[in-house]
């Protein structure tokens, strides 16, 4: 369940830990960098919220949850990117570090919607690498993993398998509170592709009738993680998402 990201951090779901993070943080600006390429990014930050626009996506590092450690993102542009992370082995989401797309569409008005990536993951910790998709309202969660490791899972109780959009998905439906989320977990993990998203938001609104017309605001893909002890990286070697 990653919280929305936006420049303002107003939402229950994204909590305001800067107090609770700060020690965590500190330690972060003096070594998650090192993880950095080689090369010089054109951006990076240790912030808690730190953000930057670059070629039409915005970039997030968005460290939310409690008992987060340290975490660093860095970018050679909008769609090619990376973090490098060191959150303890305890339970709980601590960040969702991400790339974000705006649509700003109502489903009917879309004549498609696709996403391309590739990526590297780790082979240790506890993470999923996934889409967040969100209405404007921000009632509607929908979730797309792609790949997961360690123990982590879906909010809310298995709806059955369904093939959608080039791939085949695990569906989860539940409520945080905040928003209604749907969950497709692949159910093979993938560390590149295509997605076509656009099919899966008219099966959610037109064959399972759960959520009306909704005007698709932000397209995320990043990384949900929940611990990665000892600092590990997460690369994003390709990501596109176009459409409208």
């Amino acid at each position: 369940m990653a919280p929305r990201t936006r420049p303002t951090r107003t939402r229950a779901r994204t909590r305001t830990l800067t107090a609770l993070l700060a020690p965590a943080l500190a330690l972060g600006a003096t070594v998650g960098l090192a993880a950095a390429p080689a090369q010089a990014a054109v951006w990076n930050s240790c912030d808690q919220w730190g953000n930057t626009s670059l070629n039409g996506y915005t970039l997030y590092n968005n460290i939310w949850g409690s008992g987060a450690g340290s975490q660093c993102v860095w970018a050679n542009s909008g769609t090619d990117w990376g973090v490098w992370a060191d959150h303890p082995n305890t339970d709980g989401i601590k960040s969702y570090p991400n790339a974000k797309k705006v649509i700003n569409k109502p489903i009917t008005s879309l004549s498609s919607l696709t996403s391309s990536y590739n990526v590297t993951v780790p082979s240790s910790g506890a993470y999923n690498t996934s889409y967040d998709i969100w209405d404007t309202d921000y009632d509607y969660e929908i979730m797309l993993w792609v790949n997961h490791h360690g123990a982590v899972g879906p909010l809310g109780t298995f709806q059955g398998s369904v093939g959608l959009g080039g791939h085949t998905w695990d569906v989860y439906k539940g409520n945080n509170g905040a928003n209604e989320v749907f969950s497709f977990l692949r159910t093979s993990d993938s560390n590149s592709g295509t997605v076509n998203i656009l099919p899966i938001l008219k099966w959610i609104k037109d064959t399972k009738g759960w959520m009306g017309n909704e005007t698709i605001g932000d397209v995320q893909f990043g990384y949900e993680i929940t611990s990665s002890a000892g600092g590990l990286d997460f690369r994003t070697n390709n990501l596109t998402v176009s459409g409208g």
